[in-house]
């Protein structure tokens, strides 16, 4: 685009999509009098999934505006919570979030993931397939036009990672319902019924187990347990607090 030029201020939570907005906030963008706001807010960095309101001079505009030369454009970052109509909210995870989709799974919210990489076409494809809102750190697959719904993580930690899903759209928690492993739903079993996945210790040591109804996997208060329970507490806490 080559045309009129028209001034596009940001959010500040977007400002790290856009560093030659730095540091006033906003950027200049050319027209062409064809392309609409919503690819010209790609264009300059920031993917569509965290835009929430955009304002040109001052009144509300769809994605699909068409910008003029000398308008002045506001663009605000998504509500929170988040609001994902028209499905229950469930998610799904690319490939490099393994450690969140567990954490998730733990607290029994509806959590896909795959530990291949299906590549941006399928994930994008899956997401639409099974409306999940499609949770990434890659910002071309965010940009995909096929994706049901999508967010950015925006930390690379995996605690700080929860913190920011479970505020940002704050979904029903029910801890110890799923498969950490393959997101299946959890029921109560017997020692006799998990046996085969027992080893001696933990057959001697333990009475109470859950297993998995799609893949079999068995779960007891193992080693780790409290460990799973300060993660399971915290985020509850903070669910009930309102983040």
């Amino acid at each position: 685009m080559n045309g009129p030029e028209i001034r596009v201020e940001f959010a500040p939570e977007l400002h790290l999509f856009v560093p030659r907005a730095r540091p006033t906030g906003a950027a200049r963008a050319a027209t062409d009098g064809v392309s609409t706001l919503g690819h010209v807010v790609e264009s300059l960095g920031v993917p569509l999934t965290e835009v929430g309101t955009l304002l040109v001079d001052g009144r509300e505009v769809p994605p699909g505006h068409v910008p003029s030369g000398g308008e002045s454009v506001s663009v605000r970052a998504v509500e929170r919570p988040q609001r994902v109509p028209g499905a229950p909210l469930r998610f799904l995870l690319d490939v490099h979030l393994g450690t969140l989709a567990r954490r998730l799974r733990l607290l029994g919210v509806d959590t896909a993931y795959e530990s291949t990489d299906l590549g941006d076409p399928a994930l994008a494809a899956l997401s639409a397939a099974e409306k999940r809102v499609m949770l990434s750190r890659d910002r071309g697959l965010l940009r995909r036009r096929e994706l049901w719904a999508g967010a950015y993580v925006y930390s690379n930690r995996p605690d700080d990672q929860l913190r920011e899903i479970l505020d940002r759209f704050r979904p029903e928690l029910r801890p110890w319902t799923r498969c950490t492993a393959c997101n299946g739903l959890l029921e109560q079993a017997t020692k006799e019924e998990v046996a085969d996945q027992l080893k001696g210790g933990t057959q001697r040591s333990y009475d109470v187990f859950a297993q998995c109804r799609a893949c079999g996997r068995a779960y007891w208060k193992g080693a780790h347990h409290e460990q799973l329970e300060a993660i399971v507490d915290a985020a509850v806490r903070r669910s009930t607090q309102g983040g």
